[in-house]
């Protein structure tokens, strides 16, 4: 079942940020836009891609009032371990936010993406409004690594959305004209749902 127009599901882990260990919580984001994604496992190949790549355009976030987490079932001394580690080497470096572990696969589980027998989440991301609702989730097989720019391009479009009741339609990118829905009960239902 889909989280989206839901409330996201809150949760409170132990963390790696910097080189530091901290407890951090969803509602530590409230007011902020959150981008929550998942990745099976630390030390892998497809995963230090993503990290990096999100880690490296985190300012254009930052510039979008939004805050990034990532989470995976690996402890928190795996994830120290892995930013520890040169990216030449196939660790992440420095990261600009937190790693959160779930040992115990509630959050993977609470979002919907636990593959239960294997022990490891799929590829899952979730732009969480700044009420603390879903607004956006895709899901994914474990071998496809995700877009930064189309993160980015989406969170734009339900910004806007978000702000002013308009719509984007197919294949909207941030400059191009939105959608102006004249009918007050729609603009009242992408406003209240976005």
């Amino acid at each position: 079942m889909s989280l989206v127009t839901k409330p996201a599901p809150k949760f409170k882990a132990q963390a790696v940020v910097g080189k530091d260990f901290k407890d951090v919580s969803l509602d530590d984001y409230r007011g902020k836009w959150v981008v929550l994604f998942f990745y099976p496992l630390d030390f892998t190949f497809v995963c230090p891609t993503e990290i990096t790549a999100f880690s490296d355009n985190y300012p254009k976030f930052k510039e979008l009032n939004a805050e990034i987490l990532c989470c995976s079932v690996d402890s928190k001394y795996s994830h120290l371990a892995w930013v520890n580690t040169p990216r030449k080497l196939g660790g992440l470096g420095d990261t600009n936010f937190p790693i959160l572990s779930d040992l115990t696969k509630e959050i993977g589980r609470d979002y919907g993406v636990l593959i239960e027998d294997a022990g490891v989440t799929l590829r899952g991301l979730f732009v969480i409004d700044p009420e603390g609702r879903v607004a956006f989730e895709v899901v994914h097989d474990l071998g496809i690594g995700r877009n930064v720019e189309e993160t980015l391009r989406v969170l734009k479009a339900i910004q806007a959305n978000y702000d002013t009741g308009d719509v984007c339609p197919a294949n909207w990118k941030p400059g191009d004209e939105t959608m102006k829905t004249d009918n007050e009960g729609a603009k009242k239902y992408f406003s209240s749902h976005y």
